[in-house]
């Protein structure tokens, strides 16, 4: 009954917020390509390919949780020599870094909308001997087909926030019957397993294994693509190079800020900006020439050119680029809310400073600053202190990588344990 009403209401949801929808889509470009596997239409090539062998059907939203997902299905491959996937995605952005990195067996799709009878020919087409769901992305008419199909179905990375299980637990009579339905959930702490337990869970689905996400194994950076796009510029990466991943609108202006302050004491240091969502560099540019910080895309660094800033507008390159930074500020966490992922910084080995909003990785960063792994400046004021204290002490730099590395150290194995526990979920329902 539940579903018939969300199938019901499906396509009045779907008009209320399509012209918001139809903005984002407009603004991120490339909507047009693959636009039908939204709906369930895929072109004859994608059907041979699906075509080929037994898919499993891996599905993540977002460029975060694409990195998630490739990271897993290699270690699923080392498990399962003929696996083939599926993996689909929501956003543009992670469509493109998924057709980027993925290799040969990984057919990458579009996510089809969760309305039934779209999601009935994608189920047809896909044909998944096992559904596998990235973070808590459980919609009903996916989760309810594959368990009328008897096709396995398991939640990894389920991280589930207070708040995340205060909000399900006001909606438990319409969230209920779906979790009940995940065959396997792989949580990233014990704390997750009693959280997923009071939403009606069984608890013998449950397994706390760490977080993929934090788990620091094969994530090492690749040093000499950004090397070399900084020698093109005349930038040696010798120089003091504060690096601002993933940031969000307001932050930018904040950051050039503190960058011009730190060039009194710091004349060589160098900024690179890597925003969030690349198409908003045009108007980043603009804010730091008005401030007067002279900046070049990364698109357009073809030659040496002399600039305060480097504007990453290029996509699945941030793990790398770590690699060249003598500190690194983690974005959405300053002016927005929710904060962004600081482990491939770690991973490269590079001192984290993060904002006081880091809620969507709040564990991670309350046991990082516990441990002297991270620093949480509240303001502008603490943040440009902070990063003043880090530039002018190496000694401090290596101190934070230490204690940083060593927290992270309690995940490592989390994907290698992940994908054991998917390669026997499958032999079971054989």
């Amino acid at each position: 009954m539940i579903r018939f009403f969300y199938n019901l209401l499906f396509p009045l949801a779907l008009l209320f917020f399509l012209p918001g929808y139809t903005v984002k889509m407009l603004r991120r470009g490339n909507y047009r390509n693959k636009f039908g596997q939204r709906l369930g239409f895929y072109d004859r090539e994608t059907r041979a390919a699906l075509a080929a062998g037994p898919q499993t059907w891996l599905h993540a939203v977002s460029v975060g949780e694409v990195m998630v997902a490739l990271k897993l299905a290699s270690k699923m491959k080392e498990h399962e020599p003929s696996l083939r996937i599926a993996l689909t995605t929501t956003t543009t952005t992670g469509f493109a870094l998924a057709r980027k990195q993925a290799p040969e067996w990984i057919e990458v799709l579009y996510t089809p909308l969760d309305f039934w009878p779209i999601m009935r020919r994608a189920f047809e087409i896909i044909r998944p001997t096992r559904v596998v769901l990235v973070e808590a992305e459980v919609w009903p008419n996916l989760t309810a087909i594959a368990h009328r199909k008897k096709i396995p179905i398991a939640l990894v990375n389920a991280r589930l926030s207070p708040r995340s299980e205060r909000r399900f637990r006001k909606f438990n009579y319409f969230v209920r019957p779906y979790f009940q339905k995940l065959d396997l959930i792989c949580v990233p702490e014990q704390d997750d397993v009693a959280r997923w337990v009071s939403l009606g869970v069984d608890s013998t689905r449950i397994h706390p294994v760490g977080s993929i996400k934090f788990d620091p194994t094969n994530v090492a950076p690749r040093p000499e693509m950004p090397r070399a796009v900084l020698d093109k510029l005349g930038i040696d990466p010798a120089r003091p190079i504060l690096l601002d991943g993933s940031t969000h609108p307001g932050e930018e202006e904040i950051l050039a800020r503190i960058f011009q302050q730190l060039r009194r004491e710091f004349p060589a240091l160098f900024l690179i900006i890597a925003p969030r969502h690349v198409e908003r560099t045009r108007e980043i540019a603009a804010q730091l020439r008005a401030l007067g910080v002279s900046s070049i895309r990364r698109s357009e660094a073809g030659t040496a050119s002399a600039t305060d800033c480097l504007l990453l507008d290029t996509t699945g390159e941030l793990r790398d680029w770590y690699s060249v930074a003598t500190v690194v500020f983690m974005g959405k966490s300053l002016t927005a809310r929710g904060g962004q992922n600081p482990v491939e910084a770690i991973v490269a080995d590079r001192p984290v400073v993060f904002g006081p909003h880091m809620e969507n990785f709040a564990s991670l960063a309350r046991v990082l600053v516990a441990a002297g792994g991270a620093l949480q400046p509240n303001d502008e004021l603490a943040l440009t202190t902070d990063l003043e204290a880090l530039l002018r002490n190496p000694g401090e730099r290596e101190r934070l990588v230490r204690q940083a590395r060593g927290v992270l150290d309690t995940h490592r194995g989390a994907t290698e344990r992940t994908a054991e526990l998917l390669a026997s979920l499958t032999a079971r329902a054989a």
